[in-house]
């Protein structure tokens, strides 16, 4: 990681404009902060990816929140190709101010240069090839795919600089580490799956209770109508989904992993774990 931000610090100053991907569930906990930092005085983009698998309302409200703070924002999904053919434009827009000052100076033809930025497993690989059409990186769906830096031509007014995905070494907020974790930024090797499990679960009983509920056919409350507990809502899933080791005994290692894949993918349904407003809480942290 390290090398890979020394890498876009030397060439920071070769490019025009940063295109940055984030994750449209955790648009706050994927943004790495040492981008405003190494960005400053450059045009930006902030791209939604994978947005068909996010709240469409939550969508529209973070794209609102970042053009309030003067970034221009897209919802693309990498993989279906939606919202792709919209960049071109919105790259000439963004660069509008050096294009014109490119023309007065008598320079016609020279392409914009954009650096594409991301956290590890945001989709940067896969957007890039579908931005192309066709396949200029490998893509993979963990994280570490991308080892070094690539410049790409994708036509006479934009090259693209491709660079591993950086992840900072630690994180200040615990949630932020958890956020990461769900959508697989982080070595899934490393986490407790249980534990990560029951921190979802607990997120999606305050945002999304029925998304848990229709998916595994199980209730928030026991039959006193208390609340369950994250590790008894952990323990039904594993009913439900029939994960058992020898005997009667629930496997909820398996259970965990069944829940984190039914949430990466989109089968528990387009879910958002951050809210525009909390990106005023997060700007407020770095004062």
């Amino acid at each position: 990681m390290t090398k890979a931000k020394r890498m876009m610090q030397e060439n920071i100053k070769l490019i025009d404009l940063i295109i940055e991907l984030v994750d449209a569930r955790v648009p706050i906990a994927s943004r790495n902060p040492d981008i405003d930092e190494l960005g400053k005085g450059k045009s930006r983009i902030v791209l939604l990816n994978k947005s068909d698998l996010a709240d469409e309302r939550c969508n529209k409200g973070w794209m609102r929140c970042f053009e309030d703070k003067g970034i221009f924002a897209l919802e693309v999904n990498s993989k279906s190709g939606a919202g792709i053919k919209a960049i071109n434009s919105l790259v000439q827009k963004a660069c509008a101010e050096k294009i014109a000052r490119d023309r007065k100076r008598g320079i016609l033809n020279r392409p914009v240069r954009a650096m594409v930025v991301g956290i590890p497993n945001v989709g940067k690989s896969t957007f890039i090839n579908a931005f192309a059409g066709k396949a200029c990186t490998k893509t993979g769906n963990k994280p570490g795919v991308t080892k070094g830096k690539q410049w790409i031509r994708l036509n006479k007014n934009l090259e693209l600089l491709d660079t591993p995905g950086i992840l900072w070494p630690k994180f200040e907020d615990n949630l932020v580490g958890m956020h990461l974790a769900f959508i697989g930024s982080m070595n899934d090797e490393i986490i407790v799956m249980e534990e990560l499990a029951c921190g979802l679960l607990e997120i999606l009983r305050e945002l999304y209770p029925e998304a848990v509920a229709d998916r595994y056919g199980i209730s928030w409350r026991d039959e006193a109508g208390g609340a369950h507990s994250m590790a008894a809502m952990l323990e039904g899933i594993a009913r439900c989904r029939r994960c058992f080791l020898k005997g009667e005994n629930l496997d909820l290692k398996k259970a965990s992993d069944l829940l984190l894949d039914d949430f990466r993918s989109g089968r528990l349904g387009r879910l958002t774990l951050e809210r525009p407003e909390e990106l005023e809480t997060s700007e407020q942290k770095k004062i």
